[in-house]
């Protein structure tokens, strides 16, 4: 977490969390989510706009972790915008010598490799669940071949509760 935002936190402690307005794909790309774009629905069914400023992403990225319940959110100065998922908290990028790092750019450490029941690929690293990126499934593909990782079955539907980690903390909230 940058400096700046844990000064901006010890100034102003009781600012209210933000739901809704940040969501992450699944391909790690971020999408802002006003008024209209919440009204019409999910974030799986209405992402948003796409962000493109690269140092708005970095800072996003810098201050992204999750809470005890595990919703992840993005640490906005005092405040916390918690961050919609279309897959899993994170990311992940993998290249042919089985080497991780997410979708922010840091380096996981990787614990096992997970299909589920519709052929989607995870990653179970130390810092949380990582959906694969889909350019980087032929490098695990690879992996599995030579013997260097085994693949796991799971149900795509117990990933939230198996892995500690809520798709839309929105909802959530609202419950």
């Amino acid at each position: 977490m940058d400096d700046l935002v844990r000064q901006a936190i010890a100034k102003w402690p009781n600012v209210p969390h933000c739901y809704g307005w940040l969501g992450l794909d699944a391909r790690g790309q971020w999408y802002m989510r006003d008024d209209r774009v919440q009204a019409a629905g999910s974030f799986a069914q209405h992402k948003g706009s796409l962000l493109r400023h690269e140092k708005l992403i970095d800072f996003i990225q810098r201050n992204y972790e999750p809470d005890e319940q595990g919703c992840w959110f993005f640490q906005n100065g005092p405040q916390r915008v918690y961050v919609e998922l279309e897959a899993t908290p994170l990311i992940c990028r993998v290249n042919s010598l089985g080497e991780v790092s997410a979708h922010t750019g840091i380096k996981l450490d990787f614990l096992m490799c997970w299909m589920d029941d519709e052929g989607h690929v995870y990653l179970e690293t130390s810092q949380g669940l990582g959906l694969v990126h889909s350019q980087d499934v032929i490098h695990v593909a690879e992996l599995i071949e030579r013997g260097d990782w085994t693949l796991h079955a799971l149900q795509g539907q117990d990933l939230e509760q198996q892995f500690r980690f809520c798709r839309s903390p929105q909802a959530r909230q609202g419950a």
